[in-house]
């Protein structure tokens, strides 16, 4: 026998479900039940297309049975099984980059509840919310050996060999007394049922039953053994014969998910090519969404013959929030998975389920705001990345996609936007950088508010790369269509519509200023200028328009873009504001230097940017404070 110690993250992990994660404990079966059946599914396939495994007598099930007296639950099933490695692999380490998130946001508070489970890769831990040991026998298919990994949930666990008549995995629980309620076979048929009851594959309860004579006496007992699920791939039903809670359900099964689902996407289609598809789209964003190695959510099968749920080219990558099935009648059983992201008829699925789900999308945005706002707030970013990279789509998607406005509350379109234009405007306006109450409050919005012109406030990070890509808008309706191009009011060239640049007088009385402070700021500006976007703020900063902005640059750099060059800001001052035009009779060069870069370092500021001499600021601005 073996004792090894859990990696760090995992005994922190298990301590916590088992103190903390009470509310729903049942959990803990459905997901030791998706644990078998994906087993299962991973040896129907290679039965079918590895010539390895095509000697295996396979009649795949789950066997689930309990012993009240010595308080044990067992899980057990056929499949694929593991060897040694692969058990110390997945049950003693997590290598998911989602779990240290899941920890912090475990620890955050006292109480959790096992919604949280499953949505971090560690449904099997739940089990020790009701096991004080649990005892995992596997035997990997071909292999001879059987292996039993055991523990306490501590700190360590032991895997030693041992032996098994066939392939596949038991897992024993021996119950604590909070478990004790699940020895039961009404208990255990209500969850399965419940929570598994579309599992593909037969799910067996093994009991005692009671037997009584004539009288009603109990005379004994006897073992008996029923299928206690449907195990009808349930996509395959007609919609008809299907109630929301069927679909939520099932969701909740492959996704291992506790919500229900914010939509699902019933599709059966007949004709040259034959597949059904039901893709949902969960309530929340998945854990690991941004994270370069998210698990993708759709299962493809074959015939009802599962293939693959690793291959992220089934569904486009900004669609990888989608959970769900696709299940076609016209690939090989034996499609090689290497060369699926090639194939013709996924190309055509998949391209036909993308537009599927964003008409089912358009339609939720056009009749139920709830529901949108609810999913906008969740996947409005991955919609953006589709806008860069799905130019197939781009049109529906940019109808999709919402951004905040400087003036309306919530989620604006484009197409709300431009509903709302003044007649005369030439441009869809947009501010882009920083967080929405610091873009709001920016200089650079004040005299277009002056002019009742609406700026779109663009406060995601990758607005910068993904907005400048749309470059214009289309609307297209009976009568006419019309279009207008995306301009940045942080762009030095994008002040046009906001008036008559300063007159000659006060250019001419300005031009002394101009100079004092660009011969103060030197090499820390690439021009200042004067403004006509300032009604009350005394300066701002743009971009080149052929500058990335400030905050574009900042994010390349944090990325690692080590050659990305220091972009020097445009500064614009407003003549009249008492801190500018109180420079033209100044001589003092420690004043002028003060107030120059005083303008600057606030225009920064007030834009998000972080400086790189924050004392010095402090410095001049004290100094300039304490003048007479």
């Amino acid at each position: 026998m073996a004792q090894r110690q859990f990696q760090t993250e995992v005994s922190r992990l298990l301590h916590l479900i088992i103190h903390s994660l009470y509310s729903n404990r049942e959990v803990f079966l459905r997901e030791l039940v998706s644990n078998a059946s994906d087993a299962l599914d991973k040896l129907k396939y290679l039965c079918v297309a590895d010539e390895a495994y095509k000697g295996i007598n396979f009649d795949p099930r789950i066997d689930i049975s309990f012993n009240k007296e010595a308080k044990t639950l067992t899980v057990a099933d056929n499949g694929i099984g593991m060897n040694e490695q692969e058990l110390a692999d997945s049950l003693g380490t997590i290598a998911r980059s989602g779990t240290k998130a899941f920890i912090e946001k475990l620890e955050a508070d006292a109480k959790k509840d096992s919604n949280l489970i499953g949505q971090f890769g560690v449904g099997f831990y739940s089990a020790f919310m009701a096991a004080g040991k649990i005892e995992v026998t596997s035997r990997k298919a071909n292999d001879e050996q059987a292996w039993k990994w055991s523990s306490d949930g501590k700190e360590t666990y032991d895997i030693e060999s041992s032996s098994r008549d066939t392939q596949g995995t038991t897992v024993l629980l021996h119950l604590n007394e909070e478990g004790l309620e699940y020895a039961n076979r009404w208990s255990i048929e209500d969850i399965i049922k419940r929570y598994s009851n579309h599992v593909a594959f037969p799910i067996y309860l093994t009991y005692d039953e009671k037997e009584w004579d004539d009288k009603g006496n109990e005379k004994g007992s006897k073992t008996k053994t029923e299928r206690i699920n449907s195990g009808t791939a349930l996509w395959r039903k007609p919609k008809s014969e299907l109630s929301p809670d069927d679909y939520n359900e099932f969701y909740k099964q492959i996704s291992h998910d506790n919500e229900n689902p914010l939509l699902y996407i019933h599709t059966k289609a007949e004709g040259s090519l034959e597949y059904t598809t039901l893709f949902y789209i969960p309530a929340k964003a998945p854990f690991d969404m941004f994270h370069a190695d998210y698990k993708p959510g759709v299962k493809l099968y074959v015939k009802r013959v599962f293939i693959t749920d690793d291959d992220k080219e089934l569904m486009p990558v900004w669609l990888r929030f989608l959970r769900g099935i696709i299940d076609s009648e016209d690939l090989p059983l034996n499609v090689s998975r290497e060369i699926l992201q090639q194939n013709k008829v996924l190309i055509n699925i998949k391209n036909a389920s993308v537009k599927k789900i964003l008409s089912e999308l358009k339609t939720i945005s056009e009749t139920d705001k709830e529901k949108w706002n609810m999913f906008i707030s969740e996947f409005n970013r991955p919609l953006k990345e589709g806008l860069y990279s799905d130019w197939a789509n781009r049109d529906a998607i940019m109808e999709l996609v919402r951004f905040k406005s400087s003036a309306a509350d919530g989620w604006t379109s484009l197409a709300e936007y431009a509903a709302r234009m003044k007649s005369d405007q030439k441009y869809i306006y947009y501010i882009s950088g920083g967080d929405e109450k610091t873009l709001k409050a920016s200089p650079l919005l004040e005299s277009y508010r002056a002019k009742g012109i609406e700026v779109l406030i663009m406060d995601d990070e990758i607005d910068d790369i993904v907005v400048p890509q749309i470059g214009r808008y289309k609307q297209t309706a009976a009568d006419a269509s019309k279009e207008w191009e995306l301009k940045a009011v942080n762009r030095s060239g994008a002040d046009e519509e906001l008036g008559e640049k300063p007159d000659g007088k006060t250019e001419s009385d300005a031009k002394p200023i101009i100079e004092k402070i660009k011969n103060a700021l030197g090499e820390r500006v690439k021009d200042v200028r004067l403004s006509r976007r300032l009604q009350d703020s005394p300066s701002c900063i743009v971009s080149d328009e052929n500058d990335p902005s400030l905050q574009m640059a900042q994010m390349l750099k944090a990325m690692g873009q080590g050659n990305i060059p220091d972009v020097k800001p445009i500064l614009e001052v407003n003549p009249v504001h008492p801190l500018v035009a109180g420079l033209k009779d100044t001589e003092d060069a420690l004043v002028i230097e003060d107030v120059a870069a005083v303008l600057l370092d606030q225009a920064l500021l007030v834009e998000g940017v972080k400086l790189k001499e924050p004392a010095d600021f402090v410095k001049r601005l004290n100094r300039l404070l304490s003048r007479k």
